[in-house]
């Protein structure tokens, strides 16, 4: 009977131990296929996640002071037409002034 413990403590040191080699396996080839893909980014010339977030703000900021522009654009556009209309107001000819009946002599 302790012929067979040991056997099976012999089995389960080899499990262990090849438990083991299977996550340092499993690590190094993350490591590995990590910096590939690295390599492949940088030779793609491809942004990183917080450069694309960085640039995705200052594009929304963009919109928004466009569309505010656009806005206020339009207002001005609207004050420019009434004023417009003010001034061809003011500038009609004035009607003649009825003629006055003429004087005797």
């Amino acid at each position: 009977m302790a012929e067979r413990s040991r056997i099976f403590d012999d089995l389960a040191g080899v499990a262990g131990g090849a438990f083991s080699a299977l996550v340092g396996i499993r690590e190094e080839t993350e490591a590995v296929l990590r910096a590939r893909l690295d390599e492949l980014a940088r030779r793609l010339d491809l942004a990183s996640r917080a450069d694309f977030e960085a640039v995705k703000e200052l594009a929304a900021n963009a919109r928004t002071a466009s569309e505010e522009c656009a806005a206020r654009v339009d207002g001005l556009a609207r004050r420019l037409d009434a004023l417009e209309v003010r001034i061809a107001a003011l500038e009609k000819p004035a009607p003649p002034a009825p003629e006055s009946p003429p004087t005797p002599d």
